[in-house]
Parts: C-alpha cells; structure tokens; sequence
C-alpha cells in the first residue's frame, strides 16, 4: 500500500548513466555494481548499504537527462574521480515498495500512479523522483521503494 511523505534535502553521490532509453535496463545494473565496488571512496556515506537511483521523468534541460546511481552523504567532501554530486531538494514523495523481479517494476509503477490519482495527488514529473534500493544485485529478487514527487491536487 503506497503512503505519501515529505523527505528533506538529499545529497548524493554517484554515476551518471546516459544512454539510449532502451539500454537503461542494462546500462544501471552496471552502474550500481560499480558504485558497490567504490562505495568505500566515497567520504561522509550515510548508508554505504542503500543505493539511490534519481531522475527527472519530464527534463528540460540536458543536465536532468539520465539516471544517476549513487548513496546519499551528509556533506560533499572530495568527490571521487568519475563520480558526481546530485542535491535533490526536500519534497513530498508517493512511496510503494516493490519486492520482486527488476521487470516488476513497471507494473509496481502503474499501481503507484493509478493510486497517486484515486488518492487526490498530482504527479511532478518535472521535478526529482527517487528509487531507493534495500537490495539490487539480483536482478529476479530486488527490493526497492519507488519514489514519485508528488502533490496535493488543488
């Protein structure tokens, strides 16, 4: 069952993943398991064990385009060679937890959005969404909340 929340501010550090749209379902895996084997060069981790992925759905500008792969810090502090700092902005979140396959997540995705609806919400696709990822490296059993920016319909 979805629940809504306000998040504060999130700094994050991590990859950037940019490539054909198709391509993502194979491009992120890579990502997150680079960011695995790094995690320890990152300073001010938060929880080295949870993993962020962000992204903007409508971007306007090239800068929001991908998807970034990364743990949140408390501060930013000599961000490692390769790597980027992302400040995603305290919002309201519409949270659903999906256990399961990666390919579940589409669908895990259309109950979020139906449910945002029924329940008075409007999505914001052009602000951060976020996935935060409890388990990821078994791509058939993951554990993951999906994040959509979310506000009161007025």
């Amino acid at each position: 069952m979805p629940e809504v929340k306000q998040l504060p501010e999130k700094k994050l550090v991590g990859f950037r993943v940019l490539c054909p749209g198709d391509q993502y379902i194979v491009e992120i895996p890579k990502a997150s398991k680079l960011l695995s084997d790094r995690t320890g060069e990152i300073a001010n981790t938060v929880n080295p064990g949870f993993q962020y992925g962000a992204f903007v759905v409508e971007h306007r500008a090239n800068e929001e385009d991908g998807y970034w792969v990364c743990v949140e810090v408390s501060e930013f502090e000599g961000i490692p060679e390769g790597m980027v700092g992302l400040t995603i902005p305290g919002q309201m979140y519409a949270i659903l937890r999906h256990k399961g396959t990666n390919n579940g997540i589409r669908q895990a995705y259309t109950e979020l959005h139906q449910w945002i609806e029924a329940n008075g919400y409007r999505r914001l696709p052009e602000k951060w969404h976020l996935e935060g990822f409890h388990r990821w490296s078994d791509p058939d059993n993951i554990d993951v909340e999906l994040m959509d920016t979310v506000s009161f319909e007025v």
